[in-house]
């Protein structure tokens, strides 16, 4: 599956994170032309409940429609499907009862570096140029538990009410992954002022989180960490950074950023539930209510 390009939690770097936690996740049989892992949780109501975020990955069509017919042998209960490559009929004609719009993210091409750089808009690659004359001093390390970012990183989502990875789960990735868990700090003389997590995947990376500092934001720092790890990363076999979640309502400056990368729009499929008692209305469910 190293030709497949696996969002994060599709990857076999997630699976070993999730075994070395003792979480339950199953994979698709070895061999196979179609990529799939599904995490079980125990959820109020449902039960036992299977999850499949950013999947089933195939460059065939045909093979992520015919995944649809096949699931059940791999899974008994509930599934909640995070939908990529998969559209709301055929979906719907499934059984699939529609529970959340889709979400689009923000995929960034990694290559030459001139073509990563004549990509960004220029406001962006102003500022980048603009850290060029600063006294920021930017270093890569392993990601480990004592370093600064996780606790800043848990307390900025605290403040501003988002969901992410917990740094128990981050550590544990660094932990089954050796190198494949990475970040990239900017220091002001000797002072941190800003830095971001990546986690590396088979031919993608996830910009996994960021936080900069006052003084760091004034010195532009977080354009100069994401151009040394895009540089990093191109070099080092990646040819796409997800950047993840556009959220334009909540957090505008963060989708300009982003954005100002030079990264394209993938929108996903929305987020759809399974279940035996709701199956049969799914297949009726009038497309304006499952788009």
């Amino acid at each position: 599956m190293e030709s497949l390009a696996l969002p994060l939690p599709q990857s076999p770097e997630y699976a070993r994170t999730c075994a070395l936690l003792g979480l339950d996740l199953r994979s698709a049989e070895k061999g196979s032309k179609l990529h799939w892992q599904i995490q079980t949780r125990r959820l109020p109501i449902l039960g036992r409940v299977g999850l499949l975020s950013r999947g089933p990955v195939s460059p065939d069509e045909a093979a992520r429609r015919d995944w649809l017919d096949r699931w059940r042998a791999h899974h008994a209960g509930p599934l909640i499907l995070n939908a990529d490559g998969l559209d709301a009929p055929t979906l719907r004609r499934a059984g699939f009862w529609p529970l959340m719009t889709p979400a689009t993210l923000a995929m960034l091409p990694l290559g030459p570096e001139p073509a990563m750089r004549a990509a960004m808009r220029q406001k962006w690659r102003n500022r980048l140029n603009r850290t060029q004359d600063t006294r920021l001093r930017i270093t890569r390390h392993p990601l480990t538990a004592t370093h600064w970012l996780l606790e800043a990183e848990a307390r900025q989502a605290g403040e501003r009410r988002y969901r992410a990875l917990p740094p128990g789960f981050l550590v544990a990735y660094a932990r089954a992954n050796p190198t494949r868990a990475l970040i990239w700090e900017a220091r002001d003389r000797t002072t941190p002022v800003a830095a971001i997590a990546v986690l590396r995947h088979g031919r993608m990376a996830t910009w996994q989180c960021g936080v900069a500092l006052p003084e760091g934001r004034r010195l532009n720092a977080m354009n100069a960490l994401l151009w040394e790890a895009m540089r990093w990363l191109a070099a080092n076999g990646h040819d796409m950074l997800d950047l993840g979640i556009l959220n334009s309502d909540d957090a505008p400056g963060l989708t300009h950023f982003k954005l100002g990368t030079g990264a394209r729009l993938h929108r996903l499929g929305g987020t759809w539930l399974h279940s035996g008692a709701l199956a049969p209305l799914a297949r009726h469910l009038p497309q304006r209510f499952a788009a």
